[in-house]
């Protein structure tokens, strides 16, 4: 079996730690490095819910795609949820590794995991990376479509593709529009209005759209809008990622478990869908 510092080295080759954001926390948490590793669970959050997965798995390493700790802290006392986790992890000898900003980047990297999950033929970065000379790195992916769809189409397979959430995908623009091309970012997306725009796509699939920016985005273009939750559009990357080192542990001979956790960490748990309003005065619902 390789030792947890073996482990982490290849995956901070798949992800390296300087192509994360300044502001963001990437790397190993908890661990020792002479730790041997046969079982490693991949999951999105950091939570003490996947933490007790890794638990009952008898795991020996947790890789999640967000930070722990993202500002800091001073205590990892245990009467803290954060805390909790550390505890729980150092207890049952469980590392905790990070691959975030740098993992969006990578090439292939969290977007490009969203683009196969539906089937889209990617064609490039949304927002190169000018260190990478090939031209493949950078945040988001500009994509094709094999077939022309609505964007009501593309919205009913982002909801049958993508993990469920009380959220579904919702939709900002025509439903009846045809869309050929789309720009698809993992996890916030709302930043990258611009840089959408200049790529001339029909539709940009992304999370965390906000009012303001969206009600000005369509101010701006046609552009079609469809908003995943931000746990499903992040998702596909852990089995994308769990692919990645089982092929590493094969060419070593290490022999590792991959896992992908299926627990729903999204955080929010129910949707209530508004009626149609039956009365033209008043206040609108």
């Amino acid at each position: 079996m390789p030792r947890l510092s073996e482990v982490i080295a290849a995956l901070e080759n798949l992800w390296p730690a300087e192509r994360a954001e300044p502001w963001d926390a990437v790397g190993t948490v908890v661990g020792d490095p002479d730790q041997e590793v046969s079982r490693v669970l991949f999951a999105v959050d950091p939570v003490q819910e996947i933490v007790d997965e890794a638990v009952k798995l008898d795991a020996d390493l947790l890789v999640t795609h967000h930070p722990l700790y993202l500002r800091g802290t001073t205590t990892v006392a245990a009467s803290t949820f954060k805390g909790r986790v550390v505890h729980t992890l150092i207890k049952n000898d469980i590392a905790l590794h990070v691959a975030h900003t740098n993992a969006d980047t990578a090439d292939p990297g969290v977007s490009d995991a969203l683009a196969g999950a539906l089937d889209l033929r990617v064609v490039g970065p949304l927002v190169a990376d000018p260190a990478d000379p090939s031209g493949r790195r950078g945040l988001g992916r500009i994509c094709e479509l094999d077939h022309p769809l609505t964007v009501r189409e593309l919205a009913l397979k982002a909801a049958e593709r993508l993990p469920a959430t009380a959220q579904g995908i919702r939709v900002a623009g025509d439903p009846e529009a045809t869309v050929r091309t789309i720009a698809v970012s993992g996890g916030s997306g709302d930043s990258l209005f611009d840089q959408v725009r200049a790529a001339g796509v029909d539709a940009f699939l992304t999370a965390d759209l906000r009012h303001h920016p969206v009600s000005e985005a369509r101010a701006h273009s046609p552009l079609a809008l469809l908003d995943a939750a931000h746990w499903a559009t992040e998702w596909p990357w852990c089995e994308l990622a769990a692919t990645q080192l089982d092929e590493i542990s094969d060419r070593n001979g290490w022999g590792l478990r991959v896992h992908v956790s299926d627990t729903v960490t999204d955080p929010w748990t129910a949707h209530a869908a508004s009626n149609p309003p039956t009365r033209t005065t008043g206040a609108p619902n």
